[in-house]
């Protein structure tokens, strides 16, 4: 299974309104040589992949970073980054520079490398994720600021971890269903599926041979995904049978199975205070923030994010869709038009 919330969130999306046809940009890859990371482990031939689409204009301030979202790739984005308005982030207005994050077996994963393939590649941050991406804008495409940062989901994660890691490189950020910070149930959650993850033998300790299917970890993703009012109103009990058959299988075709746990860790170790004050991390905040949740997210508590807005008196935008962790693209024609104009706005 590729755990891909996003790209069931561009489904949603392209099934509600027109689709905009865009050729997919080819993917790049920004060369990082040896990237060390907060534990003090090095990531050795380190890469970035990133897709860009619209136009850096002459004055190159229209530049924003997406980082994808939990085991997303940037060719999965689809019309969430599209021309026109009913998007997360118009191209015919923005530079949209698509950056795939650590572990998702594109960009430098356990699944890729060769130097430390498998259970040898280091367990990295959200924090590293960030760092890497801030060598990607200032060393490979040569940008000293950008308009924004706009992330969801693990995307929105590193839309905090950029505005107090690298508080004046941009004048804008945008998490949507982002966190700055795990509650216990979250880390509830995230332990349970990397809990099921290592305990299956399938998986074999990480030294599998072909990728593991992993039911469980489907199952606990799918069930926390959305809510219970979703998934009853979308499977009748006649269609429960499929539905399970079809989740349990499709980690098979997916993601490696090492990638999603990499990934599973960063997650996990979200905290933009690592253990200190969030209080006096707020304090480093200069870009302004819109912060989208979702009440009833069952993957990502709304909790964090809302406490941490107040501190720093960002605009919030709290979503009551029972699609959960998936609401972004249920109320896409809610969320669309009050990004653009937040990123407008001077």
């Amino acid at each position: 299974m590729r755990q891909r919330c996003g790209v069931l969130w561009a489904a949603l999306l392209l099934a509600g309104s027109a689709a905009h046809a865009q050729q997919m940009p080819p993917v790049q890859y920004a060369e990082l040589g040896a990237c060390m990371l907060e534990s003090g482990a090095t990531i050795e031939s380190c890469r970035l992949g990133y897709r860009t689409f619209g136009t850096l204009d002459a004055a190159r301030d229209n530049a924003v970073l997406f980082p994808m979202w939990f085991t997303g790739r940037s060719g999965d984005v689809g019309a969430l980054v599209a021309p026109g308005p009913g998007h997360f982030v118009d191209t015919s207005k923005f530079f949209v520079i698509v950056v795939d994050p650590f572990g998702n077996g594109v960009s430098s994963s356990p699944s890729n490398s060769k130097a430390q393939h498998g259970t040898a590649f280091p367990v990295f941050t959200i924090r590293d994720m960030v760092r890497a991406q801030q060598r990607l804008v200032r060393d490979t495409l040569h940008l000293a600021h950008l308009r924004a940062v706009v992330g969801e989901s693990m995307g929105g994660m590193q839309c905090f971890e950029w505005a107090v890691d690298a508080p004046a490189m941009m004048d804008r950020a945008v998490s949507i269903v982002g966190s700055p910070q795990l509650t216990s149930y979250d880390l509830l959650v995230w332990s349970a599926e990397k809990e099921a993850l290592e305990s299956d033998r399938a998986y074999m300790s990480g030294r599998y041979k072909a990728n593991p299917a992993l039911p469980l970890v489907s199952y606990l993703h799918q069930m926390n995904l959305s809510s219970p009012e979703f998934r009853v109103d979308h499977t009748t009990r006649e269609q429960f049978p499929e539905y399970l058959r079809h989740t349990g299988t499709e980690m098979h075709t997916g993601t490696d199975a090492n990638d999603y746990l990499r990934q599973l860790q960063a997650v996990l170790s979200q905290d933009i205070a690592h253990g200190g004050d969030i209080f006096g991390v707020a304090r480093l905040v200069q870009a302004k923030m819109l912060i989208i949740n979702a009440q009833q997210d069952h993957m990502v508590n709304p909790i964090p994010a809302l406490s941490f807005a107040k501190l720093i008196h960002a605009q919030t935008v709290v979503l009551q869709s029972d699609c959960g962790h998936m609401a972004p693209g249920c109320e896409i024609n809610t969320i669309s038009p009050v990004i653009d104009q937040f990123l407008a706005q001077k």
